[in-house]
């Protein structure tokens, strides 16, 4: 080649270079904010600080607002708390084991939001919840709330934390801002707080704007609007019928090698009732992975073995008018334990088989009872294990079928015979009636695709009861819901 030619061609070489330095100015990497140092400053005072003034101005609010009882506090209230120490409270159902966990997701997202790592955050639920505990109210401070708060916090906390990130783009203005804002809002409230505090809110970036990478964590989207039927006593023809909703993220590839952090992948499905007498959330079942390992045993197999945490919710209220039964009410608020999930493979391209299996520690739990109604009480609370295995079988545009299946013991260890409960309930400090609730859920699904990306769906759940009391008679119960309706995958 002649010099004349091999001088014209490093030229051209180097106008392509130059023409494609814009595009480099906007690669992948300059996109997103953690690649911007100075948006990745940590701010732990000003956490602690707002994780105080959250707890002062709901107690404000209790106190001026509700004019509540509880709320007035003196430093009486606060010797008389820490010389009591910590009972179980009587609370209800849905504010024990899930508006704690939600209030403990407030602390946690307020370090997140301030440049926190997961670690990092924790203690900040654990602080929130022992100032609340011990110094908000007139009332001894919880064993139960001070488990739930933090554990089920954290759970709640970073899922908010990511979700509200798929929604978040800096480089957005208008109404499709605002819009962005908003929901991303009312995800992660205290998120929210701190954008406007720092004026990220309204700020507009044509570098580092957004906040997760799809390519390096993908996340499927599934809702779908159901006719429900939830049976009483197990009964075909006694029950009632109620519009369901239901929401379900898979967020990130649990059999992406490359995944270290804790909640690169999660599962989350979300019920939520839109008539009828059942309370507004029925449903709730986390797991996410904190830590784990994957490997290939056999060519063509897929595996993850580590720990993941847990979190599930259902909620029921009684289906006739003026009965005092509810179907179920069950809760594994602070799990975790071990897990595997097993990728099979397959001859056609089109078809997946997934088997996942886990094994948990439940600190702590709740199941309805039978005898236990104090206050706002009518459910045990305890700790124990649960066991839970999932088949998923799929045919890409065709059909899907599940199988779940969940076992919880929940151990009720701190119970007083009832003839000597006596004196004021917020001193009897018990988990509830004595002994243990053995609670089997077994759930298959199948949908079929319509059209790509909806299908037709039938659910069935199978809820069994086996409550083993101290002081009374065994319980047996059993009985069922269905689903049917229509989900759409994006």
């Amino acid at each position: 080649m002649k010099r004349s030619e091999q001088f014209l061609i490093s030229i051209l070489l180097a106008l392509s270079v130059l023409q494609a330095l814009p595009a480099l100015a906007q690669s992948k990497d300059s996109m997103y904010v953690w690649n911007d140092s100075s948006r990745l400053v940590k701010h732990p005072i000003r956490a602690a600080a707002e994780v105080f003034g959250l707890n002062m101005g709901v107690w404000a609010f209790d106190r001026y607002a509700l004019n509540a009882e509880f709320a007035e506090i003196s430093l009486n209230t606060i010797r008389q708390n820490i010389k009591n120490g910590f009972v179980w409270d009587n609370d209800r159902f849905s504010t024990n084991l899930f508006a704690h966990p939600y209030h403990g997701n407030l602390y946690f997202n307020l370090a997140r939001s301030n440049g926190m790592s997961f670690w990092q955050s924790a203690p900040y639920a654990i602080g929130g919840s022992l100032m609340w505990e011990t110094l908000m109210e007139n009332e001894p401070p919880a064993i139960n709330d001070f488990i739930a708060t933090p554990i089920g916090g954290i759970a709640l906390g970073e899922v908010t934390h990511r979700l509200s990130d798929l929604v978040l783009d800096d480089s957005r203005t208008g109404g499709a801002r605002v819009a962005r804002e908003i929901l991303a809002g009312l995800i992660c409230p205290m998120k929210s707080l701190n954008r406007l505090i720092s004026g990220d809110a309204w700020k507009v970036r044509s570098r580092h704007y957004k906040y997760h990478d799809a390519e390096d964590i993908p996340v499927h989207f599934s809702a779908g609007l159901y006719e429900r039927y939830i049976a009483d006593d197990n009964s075909l023809f006694k029950g009632e019928n109620v519009a369901n909703i239901n929401l379900r993220v898979d967020y990130g590839d649990p059999l992406d090698g490359d995944s270290e952090e804790p909640y690169d992948y999660f599962s989350l499905q979300a019920g939520f009732n839109v008539a009828g007498n059942q309370p507004l959330i029925s449903q709730i079942n986390l797991v996410a992975k904190i830590a784990a390992k994957y490997m290939e045993p056999l060519p063509g197999h897929q595996m993850l073995v580590g720990i993941f945490q847990h979190f599930d919710f259902y909620d029921s209220e009684p289906v006739i008018d003026h009965s005092e039964r509810s179907p179920f009410k069950l809760a594994e608020t602070a799990a975790i334990g071990l897990g595997m999930i097993y990728q099979l493979p397959t001859a056609n391209k089109r078809v997946s088989i997934r088997q996942s299996s886990f094994v948990n520690a439940i600190l702590l739990g709740g199941s309805i009872s039978d005898h236990y109604h104090v206050v706002d009480r009518n459910y045990n609370m305890g700790s124990g294990f649960s066991l839970k295995g999932q088949t998923e079988i799929h045919f890409k545009g065709y059909a899907d079928f599940s199988l779940d299946v969940q076992h919880y013991q929940i151990y009720t260890w701190k119970g007083k015979d009832p003839e000597k409960l006596s004196g004021n309930p917020i001193y009897y400090n018990v988990q509830g009636d004595k002994g243990y609730a053995a609670f089997t859920i077994i759930s298959p699904s199948f949908g079929v695709y319509i059209i790509p990306n909806l299908k037709l769906e039938a659910c069935l759940s199978y809820y069994l009861r086996n409550t083993h009391y101290r002081y009374y008679d065994d319980v047996r119960f059993e009985t069922f819901e269905t689903k049917i309706g229509l989900a759409y995958e994006f």
